[in-house]
């Protein structure tokens, strides 16, 4: 019995290190790239306007940007930074702080979550990042939590549309998504 136990987990493991294979995002031509970024949050997580955001900062301060509404609208906008903005992010990213979290942090979704996920070129390779804030239970730490903050306050200034061929890949590259499962009820009628 129990080496069937050790063959099942070694097949585990390799299925999931193709799963994670499969899923990473090849991005073309990323070596003007300052960042990409992304939020989303479940709908019941404090009513807000922005339920998801992508955005691709490149080091001149072009951006592109997809968001979907509340609404239910989906935007896709490009344009220019400010030079504010374009310094406070990198001052965020820059950050002792911010560099040194741990990759991933996950937990199980009851109900309602937040996610983030960054992608930043560093001299040493790219910087990943996924977290997971389940329920309210792990909140993002402060470093997160302002650059957070700064992408779901973005407002985009001399924007324009865009069609998703143009930039198919301005969310961040990520290994498993995150997923919410479905809960049976265990009860009678």
């Amino acid at each position: 019995m129990r080496r069937y136990a050790k063959s099942y987990l070694a097949a585990v493991v390799v299925l999931i290190s193709i799963g994670m294979w499969a899923q990473e995002v090849y991005h073309a031509d990323d070596t003007d790239l300052l960042a990409r970024l992304s939020y989303d949050s479940s709908p019941v997580v404090h009513g807000e306007d922005v339920r998801q955001v992508c955005i691709a900062v490149s080091r001149d301060g072009e951006y592109r940007i997809t968001r979907s509404l509340s609404t239910g609208e989906m935007q896709r906008l490009k344009g220019k930074v400010t030079q504010e903005q374009l310094q406070q992010l990198r001052r965020l990213l820059k950050s002792a702080e911010f560099k040194a979290l741990p990759a991933r942090h996950g937990g199980l979704i009851r109900q309602d979550s937040e996610s983030f996920a960054a992608e930043i070129p560093r001299k040493d390779g790219a910087q990943r990042l996924q977290w997971l804030n389940a329920d309210g239970d792990s909140p993002f730490p402060a470093p997160l939590a302002k650059v957070v903050d700064w992408l779901k306050h973005f407002e985009p200034k001399d924007r324009k549309t865009y069609d998703y061929a143009e930039y198919p890949d301005v969310c961040p590259s990520a290994g498993l998504r995150l997923i919410q499962p479905s809960v049976a009820r265990n009860g009678r009628p």
